[in-house]
Formats: structure tokens, C-alpha cells, sequence
């Protein structure tokens, strides 16, 4: 039985030393380009681009870990938001369940996929669509807003979500793209 138990060490060895050997970076996150920033929490970091300001703890919500917002005119154009431990998930399933439901009322959730982010078994991509309110400095009233939520457990398998809300035009596919290949969980 050792010898058994022995073997099967070994080959769970063997192979989690060739895993770790694959890819080009050790982390498995996309690299963020110059000039941009990076929102770092204990459970989960995502990349932002030129054009945000990180907020402090008193600026960003009480629920926020972390915070990126951008203006223009004065207005909140669009902003990225970490939220950690917001829900009691045991799976990114029951974590997205949570997520959508803190959707403002209105929204247009255009649906639930799976995405996969560095540093996390599973997770889940949330699309939705909302009217501004013109309310707590964003855009202005009726401005059409698109947004997104990645969403899954971190290493302590406590939830994450990262939202990306932008009014419509401000924030590049590209860029939207970027941000998500930039997760890492850890």
C-alpha cells in the first residue's frame, strides 16, 4: 500500500511540475499595457486604463475593496469596482446568482457565460445593459450604460465580483477585453 501511495505521489508530482512549466507567465493573467493601473485586493487584482483615478477607501463604496473611476465633464463615465466576500457562494454558479441580483432594477441582463480568469476553477461572465439615473454624479440621465460583472471564489473560496459599468461609446471593446484578461485571483 506505501508503494502504491508512493507512485501515485509521484506522478501527481511529475505532472504538477510540468504544469507549473506551461505558459509564458507564471501567473497566467494577461500583462496590463503601459500607463495602466491595477486595482490589488487579497482575493482578486484587475487592470484599468489610462484615463482612471483609483479611489481611496472613503471615496469608493463601503462594500468596494477596490475602485477605478473615470470622468469626463465632471461626470462618472465609468467605473470598476472589486467587491470581496459579498455573498455566501460555494460555486461561481450560485456566486453570478448573487451578482445579477444586485443589478439595478431595470437592467437589461443580456446573459450568464462561463470566462476563464487566471487563478480561478471556474467563473462567470454576467452582460447586462441600464439606463443612467443621472444620480451620484454619473452620466447623465437616460445615458444608455453597459456593463459587466466577472464573478467566481477566490483561493479561500470566498466570492469576488468585478463590475465594469461604462456609459455606452466610453469604453473601448479592446480595453473591456484587456481588463478581463488582466484578473488574477489568488
Amino acid at each position: 500500500m506505501n508503494t502504491r501511495r508512493a507512485r501515485l505521489a509521484a506522478a501527481l508530482l511529475t505532472t504538477a511540475v510540468a504544469l507549473t512549466g506551461c505558459g509564458s507567465s507564471g501567473s497566467g493573467a494577461a500583462e496590463a499595457p503601459d500607463g495602466w493601473g491595477t486595482l490589488r485586493t487579497k482575493g482578486v487584482d484587475v487592470s484599468y486604463p489610462k484615463g482612471y483615478a483609483q479611489q481611496s477607501a472613503a471615496e469608493r463604496g463601503k462594500h468596494n475593496a477596490a475602485a477605478a473611476v473615470r470622468t469626463e465633464g465632471g461626470r462618472k463615465v465609468s467605473v470598476i469596482t472589486v467587491q470581496l466576500g459579498f455573498t455566501e457562494a460555494a460555486s461561481a454558479e450560485q456566486a453570478a446568482i448573487a451578482a445579477e441580483a444586485g443589478i439595478q432594477l431595470g437592467a437589461k441582463v443580456r446573459g450568464q457565460k462561463d470566462v476563464e480568469l487566471a487563478g480561478a476553477d471556474e467563473a462567470k461572465r454576467i452582460d447586462f445593459s441600464f439606463a443612467a439615473t443621472g444620480e451620484d454624479g454619473g452620466p447623465a440621465e437616460g445615458t444608455p450604460v453597459e456593463g459587466v460583472i466577472l464573478t467566481g471564489l477566490d483561493s479561500s473560496d470566498t466570492a469576488f465580483a468585478i463590475r465594469v459599468d461604462a456609459a455606452r461609446g466610453t469604453l473601448p471593446e479592446a480595453d473591456l477585453d484587456r481588463i478581463i484578461d488582466s484578473v488574477e485571483v489568488h
